[in-house]
């Protein structure tokens, strides 16, 4: 199967006149299921349409938009697998020294705030052309949010960019309903009602029938929400940032495909209306679409050489060999805005569709052996939470998981075991690791060890790696993770699973400095349990407020929008900011290290804890 054209040669060699749809991407490209230019650009082509992709367009000049012609039908932007802000800068907002996403990994080659930047040059380069705006920094910037790198509320994206629609979430029925409409000859503009699209207009009366304010109490799921408008939480003050609050919460309560509401925001002259969710793809869709025909390649383009000396993609070498089993995540981290775009009901591939990949994948001629994960953003997450999902969607009021589990959480591994010794069954399959992360609370909630052993007797090499991220708890219960405690159950049910086992491995825990709700106390917690363990790690999240998720809304407003307190005030949190007190936090987690002396020093006088200084500092 060619691969998707990328030049006008391409389309003189496949007789093309004129393409349906032309994909602006941020990334390279890559022709695998993991980026989401190839898949969705399989996807419509499954469907008969034509497609193009234009890959990191120098956007500096605008004839880089225009290699592939005009689209019959419309552009598609995305700014590629990460917002480009984070791709771009890194948590103490540093330009980042690579980018995985480009060819030979050399870093420059997207702009920030790549959405706006390609629509303009776009706009510049075909006047009139419908262009539709996905993928993650257009998801996660739907509506108006928390910009940490202006430090500012900005608005929708879709606003900014002068886009004519807006797809959220992981796309694929939004996008084939909205090709079937445009292919019927109805304007971009004009598109409304399709699942998981954003869309604006200037008259209220096209808005859907709607509560007067977002604070109604119970609404009919047919009427919307009215959500405070842009003017009213973008000011600074303490009242608007309550409002943020407020607006973050019924947002993040109505991601539910099956319980959420139509949301309406006020921005400006204009409303900003927000659909409801695009249904879980079934496991028959899902496993559709790893059936599409793709390469598992980069573009030959990139076997030249880059600025770097080097060639081709870093990013595939993580997805090349790894099967990508199941999407969303119930976890629902209040750092992870997983769930704010993929949501938190589970939709997994079958057995017989990922052994069938996993047996197409030991063919290829640089295949050594080793499936390198199998997995999703929760490896072990391979159903619903619980029986009521499927018919009510997840509880827009209650975590399945957190501090404080959900009793009707459905814990069970025995599919994803099975599925698991298939795979290793495989002729030419020496080894299959699950590297993708492991919900340790989940696991320890199974009163059946099987998963535990099977997990360290055949999936583990030496090390696995886990994310506790904090020691204390009122931390914790802000992140949405389990309590301590429990991450040390699970450590000591490790260790002694791999004693019976005779082998020697490890748990290499993931922490993060300068959460909202962590000081420099807090950070002394970790750094204590760290010397107590034996254990300090190489390796350190800084909390980097991203859009579209809770830590950040808490971040920005230093409010829990969760916790109501007795006069029905947001319970205020502690937020570390400026770049020298997140370094005082990194600095005490990695307290061994010659050259944070002083800063833990520093931090320890900070804290009046003078007395560690002997412990710490030894």
């Amino acid at each position: 199967m060619p691969l998707l054209p990328v030049c006008k040669q391409d389309l003189l060699e496949r007789g093309i006149d004129q393409l349906d749809f032309v994909f602006v991407s941020g990334d390279a490209y890559v022709d695998h299921a993991s980026f989401a230019a190839a898949l969705l650009g399989r996807l419509l082509e499954s469907h008969g349409y034509t497609v193009g992709i234009i890959a990191q367009p120098d956007w500096k000049k605008t004839e880089s938009f225009t290699v592939l012609g005009r689209p019959r039908l419309a552009f598609l932007v995305s700014a590629g697998a990460m917002d480009s802000m984070v791709a771009n800068y890194t948590a103490n907002n540093k330009p980042r020294s690579d980018d995985a996403y480009a060819h030979g990994g050399v870093a420059g080659h997207r702009p920030d705030r790549a959405i706006i930047t390609y629509c303009a040059k776009i706009r510049e380069a075909y006047k009139g052309v419908p262009v539709l705006i996905g993928g993650i920094e257009a998801s996660l910037r739907r509506t108006a949010h928390y910009d940490y790198w202006s430090n500012t509320v900005r608005r929708s994206v879709l606003l900014d960019s002068k886009a004519d629609l807006l797809m959220y979430g992981m796309g694929e029925h939004s996008l084939l309903e909205i090709a079937s409409l445009l292919a019927k000859g109805v304007p971009a503009r004009q598109i409304r009602g399709v699942r998981g699209t954003v869309w604006y207009t200037g008259r209220a009366e096209e808005l859907p029938p709607h509560a007067d304010t977002w604070s109604s109490g119970r609404v009919p799921e047919s009427l919307a929400l009215m959500l405070p408008s842009y003017a009213d939480i973008s000011k600074n003050t303490d009242e608007s940032k309550t409002l943020f609050a407020h607006s973050y919460l019924t947002q993040e309560q109505n991601t539910d495909a099956l319980n959420g509401h139509v949301l309406i925001e006020p921005t400006d002259a204009r409303f900003v209306v927000q659909e409801k969710a695009a249904l879980p793809l079934t496991t028959e869709e899902f496993d559709a679409l790893y059936a599409l025909p793709f390469t598992r390649q980069w573009h030959p383009r990139y076997d030249t050489t880059a600025e770097n000396g080097k060639t081709g993609v870093p990013a595939l070498a993580e997805v090349q060999f790894s099967l990508i089993s199941c999407r969303g995540c119930f976890g629902a981290c209040s750092f992870c805005a997983i769930t704010f775009h993929q949501g938190r009901r589970i939709q997994s591939r079958s057995h017989e569709s990922l052994l069938r990949e996993a047996e197409q994948m030991t063919h290829h001629p640089a295949f050594k052996g080793y499936i390198h994960d199998v997995g999703g953003p929760t490896a072990n997450f391979r159903h619903d939470a619980c029986a009521a999902q499927a018919k009510r969607g997840a509880c827009a009021h209650r975590d399945c998981l957190g501090t404080n589990p959900c009793p009707n959480v459905t814990v069970d591994h025995t599919e994803y075991i099975a599925l698991l010794r298939k795979l290793r069954a495989l002729p030419r399959v020496k080894k299959v690791f699950v590297r993708s992360g492991i919900r340790f609370d989940y696991l320890m909630m199974d009163s059946d060890e099987t998963f535990l052993r099977e997990l360290c007797e055949h999936h583990v090499s030496g090390q696995l790696k886990v994310a506790p991220e904090h020691v204390n708890d009122d931390v914790l219960r802000l992140m949405r993770k389990s309590s301590h405690a429990v991450y040390e159950r699970f450590a000591d049910a490790y260790a002694q699973m791999n004693r019976r086992l005779h082998k020697k491995q490890y748990l290499v825990p993931y922490y993060i400095c300068a959460h909202p709700g962590s000081g420099l106390n807090e950070a002394i917690d970790v750094a204590l349990y760290l010397k107590k363990t034996g254990f300090v790690p190489d390796q350190v999240q800084d909390f980097y407020p991203t859009p579209g998720s809770l830590s950040t809304c808490m971040y920005y407003t230093g409010l829990n929008p969760h916790r109501q307190n007795a006069d029905g005030s947001l319970e205020k949190i502690y937020v570390a900011r400026g770049a020298h007190e997140r370094r005082l936090q990194r600095a005490l987690v990695q307290f061994n290290r010659r050259e944070n002396a002083s800063l833990v020093r520093e931090a320890l006088q900070r804290a009046g804890r003078t007395d560690l200084i002997p412990i710490l500092l030894r």
